[in-house]
């Protein structure tokens, strides 16, 4: 069994209860040293319940550990360059929330810095290394629908304000449903069909302001600060097409489709926002679609497996997958539609992504330990 690698997680918001599930109780790999928050009594409350050593009462505190060796960036969105650039500075890993930045160039500093630092750079989503899409890779890898053509997925809903407790971020700069929903799509597309190579898109904001429903800002009033709707053509490296719809401005009761394309046959995948299935695959000479059974571990909510991931290619070498090679490009990606939209041209991508091998299996749930080469 390896050795943990020890982790500080800043910030203690509505996605920290999951990771401290997982970092505490499930990934062997991670061990929590301490948290911080603004908000001294969400710290305090991690703490109490999942029996965190330490609480720094600064983010620089957490930073001047000696023991820390990875920063968990689990902050807003607009807040994430600022944690990471301040953790790179300080000699630490960095693994954040997504997406990297809340802007291209936010991500082109941070990578330049963890390079100049030689510090290992990456984070979410990680839902990517789950049992649903790894099984759809290994089946896409296999020829099950033969040579992939295209893919066509769709994140549609009417935004955050009826449900969530505190919305307004998603309205704001580093927000909007491709900054928000997005990089799962765009993660899970990349890992199944490879790298980006052109951009087309459209981008339109058709509520401007948003009435809060939700406790406890119930009748507040958002101004909208970036496009909630955006439709998007995406030219794969390979010569496959996708199509892309991300939007808050839509009423839907189901969860849209996610399809991938090939020479001879269709693969629906599951919610890239989960961990599980299911997948379904329609070949002609079958006549109907039949459900296919995830091969891999993981099938529940896993947010943590990027990190523990990363535990592991820090103390063995072996491949990262979450890494900003990966991150980077999605971050690109996600901020080229509204780029395309102003210029009414496509857009070329700067940086280039190749797939990262697929996850090892291991006979020991919470284990990703690849020296056993499973």
């Amino acid at each position: 069994m390896l050795k943990p690698v020890k982790v500080a997680m800043i910030g203690c918001g509505s996605i920290s209860g999951i990771y401290l599930t997982n970092i505490t109780k499930v990934f062997k790999e991670l061990e929590l040293v301490g948290v911080c928050d603004l908000i001294p009594e969400r710290a305090e409350k991690a703490q109490k319940e999942y029996n965190v050593p330490k609480i720094y009462p600064t983010m620089y505190d957490a930073f001047a550990d000696p023991e820390v060796e990875v920063v968990l960036n689990l902050t807003r969105p607009y807040q994430h360059f600022d944690v990471s650039k301040a953790a790179l500075e300080a000699g630490k890993h960095v693994y954040s929330e997504k997406p990297l930045g809340a802007d291209f160039e936010e991500g082109k500093k941070l990578v330049a810095l963890a390079k100049e630092k030689g510090l290992m750079l990456g984070g979410a989503p990680d839902t990517y290394l789950g049992a649903g899409i790894q099984t759809c890779r290994e089946l896409i890898d296999n020829g099950a629908i033969g040579k992939p053509i295209g893919a066509a997925c769709f994140m549609i809903c009417h935004g955050h304000e009826s449900w969530h407790p505190d919305p307004e971020f998603y309205y704001k700069r580093g927000g909007g449903p491709m900054m928000d929903m997005g990089p799962y799509y765009v993660t899970a597309l990349i890992n199944l069909l490879g790298g980006i190579k052109s951009v087309t898109g459209v981008t339109k904001t058709f509520f401007p302001k948003r009435l809060i429903t939700s406790e406890p800002h119930c009748g507040e009033i958002i101004d909208v600060e970036c496009p909630t709707h955006l439709t998007g053509m995406l030219e794969f490296d390979s010569g496959a097409v996708g199509t892309i719809i991300t939007t808050f401005d839509v009423h839907y009761n189901s969860q849209a489709r996610f399809e991938v394309y090939g020479t001879e046959g269709t693969m629906m995948v599951p919610d890239p926002n989960g961990f599980g299935g299911p997948i379904q695959i329609y070949r002609p000479e079958d006549g109907e679609w039949k459900e296919m059974p995830l091969t891999f571990d993981y099938k529940e909510n896993s947010r943590g497996i990027g990190l523990a991931d990363m535990a592991c290619s820090l103390r063995t070498g072996s491949p990262f997958r979450s890494s900003w090679e990966q991150t980077f490009h999605v971050l690109e990606v996600l901020t080229s539609f509204e780029k395309s939209s102003e210029s009414h041209a496509a857009y070329q991508m700067e940086t280039h992504y190749d797939q990262r091998p697929p996850i090892k299996r291991h006979p020991i749930h919470g284990v990703l330990d690849e020296g056993s080469n499973l």
